[in-house]
């Protein structure tokens, strides 16, 4: 929960992205509608899923000087899910964190929503399998 609610607070703590070349081939860009954590507003930010991490700016002219306005550490999601049911908004899902934060987003669409779900999905499969990846059986290769 401190790496979320450093990025709701003010800004993220760079620690939480240095060394990642965000601005750089992301895995996946778009702008998305994000809920505030305390004031809940909606706002439209511009969003890049890089490594583990999903991070957050006001405008989509991200360049290497571009500081984000939020980054969580996707290795700390529990789930990512569709929330039409919770939220009674078209397109939109959460996700959980294994601390019981639960932050709410909103797509331009429901082929945007899939996308963002199955890619945050994916990022969270990944991140658990680096860190157990002793433990972890490589289903893929069975027959």
């Amino acid at each position: 929960m401190d790496a979320i609610l450093r990025a709701i607070g003010s800004g993220p703590n760079p620690d939480d992205y240095m060394g990642l070349d965000f601005w750089s081939s992301p895995e996946r860009v778009g702008w998305l509608t994000k809920q505030g954590e305390y004031i809940k507003t909606w706002r439209r930010r511009w969003f890049v899923l890089k490594q583990g991490k999903l991070l957050w700016f006001k405008d989509s002219t991200v360049t290497r000087t571009s500081v984000p306005r939020g980054v969580i550490q996707v290795g700390r999601c529990l789930t990512v899910k569709g929330a039409e049911d919770t939220l009674n908004k078209p397109f939109s899902f959460e996700i959980a964190t294994y601390d019981g934060c639960t932050m709410y987003f909103i797509a331009d669409s429901d082929k945007e929503k899939e996308e963002w779900i199955n890619s945050i999905g994916r990022c969270i499969v990944q991140q658990s399998r680096s860190l157990t990846h002793s433990e972890v059986v490589d289903y893929d290769s069975r027959s």
